[in-house]
């Protein structure tokens, strides 16, 4: 089965040739080397590349353990290069060379070859590429399987895809396992042996327990508002340990590098600053996040407005949680100052909109309070409840946008309306 992800296979086509090095990121499994061994090849070799001037280099893999030394990596790349047609180096997980960044620097100063790589660890890439390749390194980052890719690939209807997806979420892998017990048992699977081995390895974590714990906290908590000192003493009161927030927060540093969750932070709308006490967590893969939960924490609102969040980056906008600060009459005390809730205030260049995931809204009250976070605010950008179902976008009698689930995760341009 060939799964199409034509929106970052156009990134790539678009960079083509750009004299930067192109840095795939993104958590493991999620389709990079797919994207730049299949799709990419393919591309370059149904637009006259011949085969011997494509350099295909799989760090991870034990065949290729020598090519890990830079020096080698390197003296092999150039001994491929027989003339002086342009020549295409796909290399994967360069996070398993050490010093890579002086091999890929090397690299840039050879005329006739074009640079791709994929890794699945920020801290060795993404501040390398301010850093080391100063300017010339050009990242595109993936993303699991968006749900309009997952049901383009899905062998039956809407509601069925829908709720296929909030269980087992967008691992590529996941869509080609036909029993529900393979997709739990690969999810389980990815996320001891690959994913948290990766990040108690790569940062020589000691304590394993803890930060095991930690990711069942955190799993626990989606869209919950929290901080590493609110869990430090979670522990302390519940289990007793002595985890302290410092460890706490380099723990959750170390899994969000490794692309595992997204840290959010509040930003108060009508004082226009990041408040930076409580942050929201997000898993990039829902279905990660059900696995490590043993698929029983099935809340649907939090699940749905999960797949919102990953749903909003991967269309590269930038996501914060909004507060907007009221103060309420009361008869009997005067003003009551209190704190509603935006779920998602979203950016992207001068455009903002404000969002509210509402699973349920069918009856009033949960209707007033969707809205009333929308009616605090002064400025005009668009607002909107997403809902789940599959209803068309419309806008009430106050200006605001109601949109179904379905036609916001299927249509692109699903905010403009």
């Amino acid at each position: 089965m060939e799964i199409k992800r034509d929106g970052y296979l156009n990134q790539l086509k678009i960079r083509r040739n750009n004299g930067m090095i192109k840095i795939i990121t993104g958590i493991r499994r999620c389709g990079k080397s797919y994207l730049l061994f299949v799709l990419f090849k393919k591309y370059l070799l149904e637009n006259g590349i011949d085969k011997k001037h494509i350099i295909e280099i799989a760090l991870d893999g034990i065949e290729n353990e020598e090519l890990r030394d830079p020096r080698l990596c390197y003296q092999f790349v150039k001994n491929k290069l027989e003339d002086e047609k342009k020549y295409y180096l796909l290399l994967d997980e360069v996070q398993f060379m050490p010093r890579f960044e002086e091999m890929l620097n090397s690299l840039l100063r050879i005329e006739n070859i074009d640079v791709y790589v994929t890794g699945s660890n920020s801290r060795f890439l993404s501040s390398d590429i301010v850093t080391e390749f100063r300017g010339r390194g050009d990242e595109v980052r993936i993303y699991p399987l968006s749900f309009a890719e997952f049901f383009s690939c899905y062998d039956g209807e809407y509601d069925d895809a829908w709720e296929e997806y909030m269980v087992y979420g967008g691992l590529p892998q996941t869509v080609q396992f036909p029993l529900e017990r393979q997709k739990a048992e690969y999810l389980k699977n990815i996320l001891g042996n690959v994913y948290l081995r990766d990040v108690i390895e790569r940062n020589h974590i000691q304590n394993v327990d803890e930060i095991d714990a930690l990711v069942d906290v955190l799993a626990s908590s989606i869209g919950a508002l929290t901080n590493p000192t609110k869990i430090a003493n979670t522990f302390k009161s519940e289990r007793g340990s002595d985890y302290s927030n410092k460890t706490i927060s380099n723990h959750i540093d170390r899994l969000a590098e490794a692309f595992l969750i997204s840290k959010v932070n509040r930003y108060d709308i009508k004082g226009r600053k990041y408040i930076g006490a409580n942050l929201k967590y997000y898993f990039t893969d829902i279905g990660i996040r059900n696995a490590r939960l043993n698929f029983r924490q099935q809340e649907p609102a939090h699940i749905v407005e999960n797949i919102v969040y990953n749903e909003l980056i991967l269309r590269g906008y930038n996501v914060d949680v909004g507060i907007v600060d009221i103060y309420e009459k009361k008869q009997e005390c005067g003003k009551i100052h209190k704190k509603l809730e935006v779920d998602f205030v979203v950016n992207q260049g001068s455009q903002r909109y404000y969002i509210q995931v509402a699973y349920d809204m069918t009856t009033k009250e949960k209707q007033a309070q969707e809205f009333k976070s929308f009616r605090n605010i002064a400025d005009s950008f668009k607002k909107i409840v997403i809902v789940n179902g599959t209803a068309k976008p419309w806008r009430n009698e106050e200006g605001f946008v109601i949109m179904g689930m379905k036609y916001f995760l299927l249509s692109t341009d699903s905010l403009d309306f």
